[in-house]
């Protein structure tokens, strides 16, 4: 008797083995009946009996052992989603799926231990049942991860959506108290620190309600009217500097800068890449504003230590880290800071790159003057 016969023949009793196992491990809180184990595992074993009863070459048995085989239609994956999103909702952990599939393994091959013919025949067919196996483990920890992910997003997004409420009310109430002339000094600087506290963190709950959004699928809205990017660059040196005092941030314009742009959306990305410079730079910043063919180029440059070289590559990624010899490095504090500026260069069907060196660091963004009303 072949694995295949032998898996199709014994299933019954293969189930009662891997039940057992299943049901020890399961979760306390965990509502997962027997029958829905009993029933994922008898899904897997048959979709797992069907595809070794398909040829298989040479060529494709090295693409399947190097998991490069993935049919997002096939049996496969839809009984491996169906079977990760029941143990997501059952508590189960990523280790659990990862023990089940070791048990069913052991069961079936301990089984047909018993009854297998030897020679190279047998040999084979072990390591198609292994490459099936493995392929519907691989992609029942992808289906979970993918899910786990989402419901992260999704609470992340919720979150910062309901935290807008009552941090409005903490500004609108200091600022409704700042207006009373009869405060003591003490009292209007302690408004002032909350009022700055809190304008920052609602900076904090915006920047992550966009990382969820472009994490969950949905593009940044953006509303394009006619705009001047010198007065956008104005304005956000003028925000950076009231915050920053010290900073030494110098101004240089050519061309015609006038355009269709979201200004809210494009003055955030200056004040992120300004914030920065004046945080892990030193010197002078020069912000440069020029327009050519069509084209709008914008440059923050600073001086200071460089950015690492390995970094340079995931600098835009969210929640990247990156550290400079002597200090935290340009990335440290930046969180999200960087991948809000890709986010909103993106919608404006622009790019932002970087150039780091000796010399400086310098960020470079390119967007349409009239960006197409399709985005």
């Amino acid at each position: 008797m072949d694995l295949t016969d032998f898996i199709e023949g014994n299933i019954q009793a293969l189930v009662d083995d891997w039940t057992e196992y299943a049901v020890a491990i399961s979760q306390e809180e965990s509502q997962l009946s027997e029958g829905q184990l009993r029933n994922s595992a008898a899904d897997i074993l048959a979709a797992i009996a069907a595809d070794m009863r398909e040829p298989q070459n040479q060529a494709q048995q090295q693409s399947k052992s190097r998991g490069e085989k993935y049919v997002p239609q096939s049996k496969f994956s839809h009984v491996a989603r169906l079977y990760a999103e029941d143990r997501l909702s059952h508590a189960f952990g990523i280790n659990d799926v990862v023990a089940e599939f070791r048990a069913l393994r052991a069961t079936v091959l301990r089984r047909w231990q018993t009854t297998s013919p030897g020679g190279a025949t047998a040999f084979q067919q072990m390591i198609r049942f292994n490459e099936a196996i493995d392929q519907v483990l691989a992609e029942s920890v992808w289906h979970y991860a993918q899910r786990t992910e989402r419901i992260r997003d999704l609470f992340a997004g919720v979150l910062a959506h309901d935290l807008r409420s009552p941090l409005g009310a903490i500004l609108n109430s200091a600022e409704v108290l700042l207006r009373d002339e009869g405060l003591a000094p003490a009292s209007i600087r302690a408004l002032a620190f909350i009022q700055r506290g809190t304008m920052r963190m609602r900076q904090m709950i915006e920047d992550l309600l966009i990382f969820t959004r472009a994490r969950l699928g949905d593009t940044l809205p953006v509303g394009f009217s006619p705009q001047d990017m010198e007065r956008i660059c104005r304005d956000a040196v003028d925000e950076v500097c009231a915050s920053y005092p010290d900073a030494l941030i110098e101004l240089r314009l050519e061309g015609d800068l006038r355009g269709r742009w979201d200004g809210g959306r494009f003055g955030q990305l200056l004040v992120n890449l300004l914030v920065n410079a004046v945080r892990y730079g030193s010197g002078q910043i020069v912000v440069e504003a020029r327009a050519h063919d069509g084209q709008v180029t914008v440059v923050v440059a600073n001086e200071g230590n460089p950015i690492p070289e390995r970094a340079l590559p995931t600098l835009f990624d969210p929640l990247t880290r990156a550290t400079t010899p002597d200090r935290s490095g340009m990335a440290a504090g930046m969180g999200l800071g960087l991948y809000i500026c890709r986010c909103i260069a993106s919608a404006h069907q622009g790019t932002i790159s970087v150039e780091s060196s000796e010399r400086g660091t310098r960020f470079t963004v390119q967007i349409p003057a009239s960006p197409s009303l399709s985005i």
